[in-house]
């Protein structure tokens, strides 16, 4: 894994809120995952949770969702201000979420221009922010982004422990026939 940023005082309250997203997956037996995007006046422009479930959607994953409704709401703000924005460059903001993303989310990341990302728990098996891949600080790529790892890991990584625990099946034993 990558070294990281030092978080700061202000990731902590924002990751309670990225946490309280995750609980809601809950409700619709998501793997409970939760993000927020933050604007750059510290408030909150998205939310999200996994949504797979859900919806029957493999992209409705917690950054994602956070991501298009931010976006939604920067286009808004621009449109009811007179100003001009596309809403799709998230420039100055921070994604707060409560695992390490993946390489699709990474990706989108990326493209939205997001300079800052917050993450809880590393994932050893799917994260591309240093356990298996780095897209974040890709320098072959025209966007590099701040990160700040390990917030609220503990409690990030228990929630997604717990889930997991209730939902594995045993393994069937084989023998032979």
């Amino acid at each position: 894994m990558s070294a990281t940023e030092p978080y700061h005082a202000d990731h902590l309250a924002w990751m309670g809120l990225a946490l309280d997203e995750a609980r809601l997956a809950l409700k619709t037996d998501d793997v409970p995952i939760g993000a927020v995007v933050l604007g750059p006046d510290g408030g909150v422009l998205g939310s999200g949770r996994n949504e797979r479930e859900a919806h029957g959607d493999p992209t409705a994953h917690a950054e994602i969702v956070a991501i298009r409704e931010a976006a939604a709401a920067l286009r808004q703000l621009a449109h009811d201000s007179g100003a001009s924005g596309d809403g799709w460059r998230l420039e100055d903001c921070t994604l707060v979420v409560t695992l390490e993303p993946c390489a699709m989310c990474a990706g989108a990341i990326v493209l939205a221009r997001i300079p800052r990302v917050v993450f809880g728990a590393w994932d050893e098996k799917a994260g591309a922010v240093g356990s298996v891949f780095d897209i974040l600080r890709e320098r072959r790529l025209n966007h590099w982004v701040e990160v700040y790892a390990g917030v609220r890991e503990d409690e990030c990584a228990a929630l997604l422990r717990d889930f997991f625990a209730t939902h594995r099946v045993p393994a069937v034993e084989h023998r032979p026939v």
